[in-house]
C-alpha cells in the first residue's frame, strides 16, 4: 500500500515561493504516475501538475494556470520516490489545500485527472495573501 505526506505549506504573500515535498514509501509498483492536486474554497479539485516516474522529468504536465511558475520533479532513493513541487511568482487564487497523490497510467500515460489516482496524502495548506 502506498503511503504518501505532504510537507512545506505555508503562508506567503502574492509573488513569493513555497517548495511542497510529497515522502511516499510501500508499494512502489503504484506509484509510476505522481501529481499534485489542490482544492481551492469551491468543491472542484485540479490536478496541479503531474509527472512519469519512470520517465522522470522528462513527461511531465501542468494546469493552464501555473505553467511558467511551478515546476514538479522527483528525487529516486531506494524503492521510494520523493515528489516535489517548486511553486514561485504564487498568487492569491493559487490559494488552497495541495495533495500529493499516487496512480498507474492509462494507456501508458498519465493524465491530471484524479479518477487516475488510487493513493492520496493528507494535503497541506498553501494560502497566499494580497
Amino acid at each position: 500500500q502506498v503511503q504518501l505526506v505532504e510537507s512545506g505549506g505555508g503562508s506567503v504573500e502574492a509573488g513569493g515561493s513555497l517548495r511542497l515535498s510529497c515522502s511516499t514509501s510501500g508499494y512502489t509498483y503504484g506509484m509510476k504516475c505522481m501529481g499534485w492536486f489542490r482544492q481551492p474554497p469551491s468543491p472542484q479539485r485540479e490536478g496541479v501538475a503531474i509527472i512519469n516516474t519512470l520517465t522522470g522529468s522528462g513527461e511531465t504536465a501542468y494546469a493552464d494556470s501555473v505553467k511558467g511558475r511551478f515546476t514538479i520533479s522527483q528525487d529516486n532513493a531506494e524503492n521510494t520516490v520523493t515528489v516535489y513541487l517548486e511553486m514561485n511568482d504564487l498568487k492569491p487564487e493559487d490559494t488552497g489545500k495541495y495533495y500529493c497523490a499516487a496512480g498507474l497510467p492509462r494507456g501508458g500515460t498519465c493524465y491530471r485527472d484524479q479518477e487516475q489516482y488510487g493513493s492520496w496524502g493528507m494535503g497541506t495548506q498553501v494560502t497566499v495573501s494580497y
